[in-house]
């Protein structure tokens, strides 16, 4: 045999199998989803956005609502602390 159609035909079989590879990585490939977040090189812009500012007056909203806030807290933390005195009182009395 000469070596230039040895050479010949195993072109033929690679051409074959090169075909017969593409049919069937095509039918069992799976469509290609882009993944998550950014994709590379993308360029971001950053947007540099202007300080939010508080009016006195809104400043003054805002601090009466905490001040009242609190005083309902403080309200609600001494009625516990007379009730659980009281309790404890009974308790003691009854064990006399």
């Amino acid at each position: 045999m000469e070596v230039s159609r040895i050479i010949a035909e195993i072109d033929a079989q690679i051409l074959k199998l090169q075909q017969a590879r593409t049919l069937l990585a095509g039918a069992a490939a799976q469509p290609v989803r882009a993944g998550r977040g950014r994709p590379k090189g993308a360029v971001t812009v950053s947007v540099t956005r202007s300080k939010r500012k508080l009016s006195p007056e809104g400043r003054k909203r805002i601090a009466d609502a905490m001040k009242k806030r609190w005083a309902e807290r403080r309200k609600q933390t001494s009625s516990k602390q007379t009730s659980a005195k009281q309790t404890s009182s009974k308790q003691t009395s009854a064990k006399s």
